[in-house]
């Protein structure tokens, strides 16, 4: 992997502030690359000391293998998700 553009997703992830979320396809823009996917590999293979937790799907979801944990620390940050999904309201469009 391109070690420059893993820091530079690196560095997107680790802006979001406490509170907010943005998106895997969001994150991928602000970091010069076209890929969501990618996103989600650096996060799932060196993005445990980042909050990772603040990044989701496009449709406002967790990832399915990580749900409940993802949903505990946005709640505990006040990020409420609505039947398991980011209302519509508080999306960033």
């Amino acid at each position: 992997m391109d070690e420059e553009v893993l820091e530079r997703v690196r560095e997107v992830v680790a802006a979001i502030p406490p509170g907010r979320t943005s998106t895997y396809g969001e994150v991928a823009a602000r970091a010069g690359i076209r890929s969501a996917r990618l996103v989600g590999r650096i996060l799932a293979e060196d993005g445990h000391d980042l909050p990772w937790h603040r990044v989701l799907r496009a449709n406002g979801t967790c990832a399915p293998h990580i749900a409940q944990e993802q949903a505990a620390r946005l709640r505990a940050e006040g990020v409420l998700l609505v039947d398991g999904r980011l209302p519509k309201e508080h999306r960033r469009r």
